[in-house]
């Protein structure tokens, strides 16, 4: 996992709302596209990017493959961009 595959696929809005539902709940391609008004490739190229960027991963399940959030990226993610707070245990040069 890199870091500028993570950023590039949090900066779309979909790719987010899409994590938002996998926060809540483990699904299918389909039942996360019913959410929204686009093809369904067009969700699987989001799906593939945030699988890409290590931020989902996939499990098969009989026909279906059912998507779940990765929570580990985003702990990396936070864990390096906390070192830009202000206050804490800056360092002062």
């Amino acid at each position: 996992m890199g870091f500028a595959e993570t950023f590039k696929a949090l900066s779309d809005p979909v790719r987010r709302e899409i994590l938002v539902m996998l926060k809540k709940e483990s699904i299918s391609a389909g039942k996360i596209a019913e959410n929204f008004d686009m093809t369904g490739a067009t969700v699987s190229y989001h799906l593939s990017q945030l699988k890409k960027a290590g931020l989902i991963a996939e499990t098969r399940n009989k026909n279906y493959i059912i998507y779940e959030l990765n929570a580990t990226v985003f702990e990396e993610a936070v864990l390096w961009l906390s070192q830009f707070r202000s206050g804490g245990n800056d360092e002062k040069e």
